[in-house]
């Protein structure tokens, strides 16, 4: 994951300059939100990745010298087949239509986003 984290603390990099270029000689506040936006959504990518790197330790692809064998075997856990996905995608559609049409539709598109997200984080919580 390192080369990745570079890759993207790059691009974060480059936002963060852009926007601040960007914010001192425009007088247009939603070219400064976009960057500022897209400065944030890197940085976060970033982190994860460097945090990634950090806590699993540099893979067989950062190795130059490494054999291709030596990137084999299991990766990592990969959920089986989930209800979880449609039931988030569905509470993201009530409340985008919620967002447009009333808080009624919004709140109940978000009892409906709220225990699809809690199943994605919770579903393996257990697993060894």
């Amino acid at each position: 994951m390192k080369a990745e984290a570079w890759l993207f603390t790059g691009v974060a990099g480059f936002f963060a300059v852009t926007a601040t270029v960007y914010g001192v000689f425009a007088h247009e506040p939603a070219g400064k939100a976009a960057l500022v936006v897209a400065f944030l959504m890197s940085a976060l990518v970033a982190v994860f990745c460097w945090a990634q790197h950090v806590k699993r330790g540099p893979r067989p692809a950062d190795d130059p010298s490494a054999d291709i064998a030596s990137g084999t075997g299991p990766l990592d856990f990969f959920a089986p087949a989930s209800s979880y996905p449609l039931l988030t995608a569905a509470g993201a559609a009530v409340l985008a239509l919620g967002v447009v049409y009333g808080l009624w539709l919004a709140l109940i598109g978000f009892g409906v986003l709220a225990p699809g997200v809690a199943g994605f984080v919770f579903q393996y919580a257990r697993r060894g």
